[in-house]
């Protein structure tokens, strides 16, 4: 199966959607961690929420979605670039227990936020932050689309054991009601009835037509999604060259060399002195930073 985002729209109106499914870039970002099933599905819907919030960037940069509390579920975070390429963490508390997987979403992250960060590689960030104060994820992210974007948004998401799905349906600026003043209304009502092995598993058209057989809909190009890390190890100099040469050489001194690991995807990079020195003589062949 290869991972897609697919746009739709429905005809004379300007209501859109997309669907998008996952099966290789879950693999791919599940397989480097030991997460708790509960942990791992939330994963999956957010990455597939990453997605299609990311799909729709019109410049070069990155969606980064993040939820973060002080509960057993420390962290989820997901970034998307305009290529589709997506890479994902969680964080869990020490002492985690299978008695957390029946929490709600709120009790497991505690006092929470989710943030949507925006990062163009030529311009400024944006973000946007709301509490999560809502039973899922999804309504979460359109209690964030009501807040910050004014515009009527729905999300529907599932994941199975190493899969993910999602759904998207907005109505953008210019809706006239008049044209058709029961459409978004209409729509919910039919993408309400979607069921998850049916978002999991159904080609597109044939989804689409199960759920708006009697609406006119126009499919739209597919477009692939995957796995990718963006660390390397001349990132990871750049982020120990602003620590300052005092700060490495008594790491060094402490432990030998310099170990970081990347918490997406668990690559190494090691430094020893040499490594170092030659950094601080500015030996750095790309700068950037370790997200």
């Amino acid at each position: 199966m290869t991972d897609f985002i697919q746009r739709f729209h429905f005809s004379d109106s300007p209501v859109r959607g997309e669907v998008v499914q996952l099966a290789d870039t879950l693999v791919a970002i599940v397989g480097r961690h030991t997460y708790p099933a509960r942990v791992q599905a939330l994963l999956g819907e957010a990455v597939a929420a990453a997605v299609l919030l990311a799909s729709t960037l019109k410049f070069e940069g990155s969606l980064i979605l993040q939820v973060r509390g002080d509960g057993p579920l420390e962290t989820l975070m997901v970034e998307c670039n305009n290529h589709l390429e997506v890479r994902a963490v969680a964080q869990v508390a020490e002492g985690w227990s299978d008695q957390f997987a029946d929490m709600s979403l709120s009790a497991l992250f505690g006092n929470g936020q989710l943030a949507i960060t925006i990062d163009p590689e030529k311009g400024e960030r944006y973000q946007g932050i709301v509490p999560l104060g809502e039973s899922s994820l999804a309504a979460c992210l359109e209690y964030y689309f009501t807040q910050s974007e004014q515009l009527p948004t729905r999300l529907w998401l599932v994941a199975g054991d190493d899969t993910a799905a999602g759904m998207l349906l907005q109505v953008l600026p210019g809706h006239d009601d008049s044209e058709d003043e029961d459409i978004w209304p209409r729509l919910q009502q039919l993408t309400d009835t979607v069921k998850a092995d049916e978002l999991l598993d159904l080609p597109v058209n044939e989804l689409l037509y199960r759920l708006y057989h009697d609406e006119q809909v126009e499919l739209h190009e597919v477009n692939d999604v995957c796995f990718r890390c963006n660390c390397s190890r001349e990132r990871t100099e750049s982020v120990l060259v602003s620590l300052g040469e005092a700060e490495l050489n008594d790491i060094l001194a402490e432990q030998g060399s310099i170990d970081i690991t990347c918490q997406f995807c668990n690559q190494a990079y090691s430094f020893d002195a040499i490594d170092v020195a030659q950094m601080l003589r500015g030996g750095i062949s790309e700068p950037g930073r370790l997200h």
